[in-house]
């Protein structure tokens, strides 16, 4: 019977690998999520004949319970909102991965060894500071508490103090688990959930799209260690490609914004400021939607730079819209889309998709970059810092990343509420640069207006 769970469960596994391989790319991403939810439903399922599973009233209230409260966010849940969806589902993995093992420990204590003390100390540590940092990275995205850096005076010797605690706290329990007890591991629950709070708290909004890939790293991390005290390959195997894919793609998003982790970390990006005020000594002239079509009618190539702020506005759909009739008169249209634009990694590619965008129109900074200087129009809708010419200087929270260069096209269209600064809280010399339009206005009310005056010309 075990060798065939075993094979069900490699068949799972090659499910969650294809998975991953067609999540690569924009075209394949539906695929990849079928193939992946195709590999968790035969593990689950394969899971609940094991012969321990002996209470199914429970597995079947949970996934009664846990179906209405996916099917609801499913389709509740805006896509403004998918990086504070994805931190709760960050945090839930590594919560359920941290009671596992506290369960297992109730039941079976005897079967702590030296190998399974340990992993379950790990489990917890990494699951608990998972799931605390996660709630504290969806409470900044709510908005529910202050999303700049919160920074004091020792606290990164209190960080070291607590995981030196957590240290000698685990090493107490593998030398001697059944005397240690369960104290010891309810200490370092706690402690590890301190821990993630103290991880989150020094990070400002500009790096919330690493923060969130580096905990759902940690959320795969303490599934493949909890597997490995429960003793399930399949769990190990789903949690150590979490794992990984996490950590690669943190190490991606460190890169785009030319920054390390550890600066990521505990460089405070994002905290307020006497950068923001410069905005209020210079001026500029607001022009009109009516403006905006002008110049987008005389432009024989366009390309578009999205940002957090079309997805605040839902302004995708009429987006598209205007792209579709500016390509009806022959307009090479393209979109630029940065590594770190918007909230979480991709957040651009999925509300782009959302609205059915042709996967060929996207195009990344690296490919893009170049075609700038022979644009005619760069039309920018809600993006900031990922367009800011002062991460070319020195000096500043920006300094060094790698942006898209819009200041190289013919012409500037910039939607935005106002010229207050992006999330690095650094003012934007590109707002005043002379060949740049600004309309101000609410992104969805402004592209509705353009595409309005786009038929009226055709």
């Amino acid at each position: 019977m075990n060798s065939l769970i075993n094979i069900i469960y490699l068949i799972s596994i090659s499910f969650f690998i294809m998975g991953l391989k067609y999540l690569s790319s924009p075209r394949t991403a539906r695929r990849g999520n079928l193939f992946s939810m195709i590999g968790m439903l035969i593990a689950v399922v394969v899971t609940l004949f094991d012969k321990e599973i002996v209470h199914y009233y429970y597995i079947i209230a949970g996934i009664l319970v846990g179906g209405v409260i996916g099917t609801y966010a499913a389709k509740k849940v805006q896509m403004t909102a998918m990086p504070q969806m994805v931190a709760l589902f960050n945090a839930f993995g590594g919560i359920a991965s941290a009671l596992v093992v506290l369960s297992l420990f109730l039941i079976h204590p005897e079967q702590m060894d030296l190998s399974t003390s340990i992993t379950t100390s790990a489990t917890l540590f990494i699951g608990m500071l998972t799931f605390t940092g996660s709630v504290l990275a969806f409470a900044k995205l709510q908005e529910l508490v202050k999303g700049a850096p919160v920074v004091f005076p020792g606290q990164q010797v209190l960080n070291a103090l607590l995981h030196l605690a957590i240290l000698v706290l685990a090493i107490i329990f593998v030398l001697n688990p059944p005397s240690a007890g369960m104290t010891v591991l309810l200490a370092i629950f706690v402690l590890s959930g301190i821990v993630g709070i103290a991880l989150v708290l020094p990070i400002g909004g500009a790096d919330m799209p690493v923060v969130i890939a580096l905990l759902n790293s940690y959320s795969g991390l303490a599934a493949a260690a909890s597997g490995f005290v429960i003793s399930n390959n399949v769990l190990i195997v789903s949690g150590a490609l979490v794992g990984a894919s996490g950590i690669i793609l943190t190490n991606l998003m460190c890169k785009a914004m030319n920054r390390s982790l550890t600066n990521v970390l505990f460089g405070a990006v994002g905290q307020e400021s006497g950068t923001t005020a410069a905005h209020g000594k210079r001026q500029v002239t607001g022009y009109t939607p009516v403006d905006a079509v002008v110049m987008l009618e005389n432009a024989q190539s366009v390309i578009i730079v999205p940002g957090y702020g079309l997805a605040v506005a839902q302004a995708q759909y009429a987006l598209q819209d205007m792209v579709e009739l500016l390509r009806k008169r022959g307009t090479e249209v393209l979109y630029a889309i940065h590594p770190v634009a918007g909230r979480m990694p991709g957040h651009m590619n999925v509300l782009l998709a959302e609205a059915n965008v042709p996967y060929d129109l996207l195009k990344d900074m690296d490919e893009i970059n170049e075609e700038f200087q022979n644009t005619d129009v760069v039309l920018v809708v809600g993006a900031n810092d990922v367009i800011n010419p002062a991460a070319r200087e020195k000096g500043n929270p920006l300094s060094g990343m790698p942006i898209l260069n819009v200041d190289e096209a013919q012409s500037i269209l910039i939607i935005k509420r106002s010229l207050s600064p992006g999330f690095a809280g650094v003012d934007n010399d590109l707002f005043y640069n002379p060949k740049t339009m600004m309309v101000f206005g609410d992104a969805k009310d402004m592209l509705v207006k353009i595409v309005g005056n786009l038929k009226k010309d055709i």
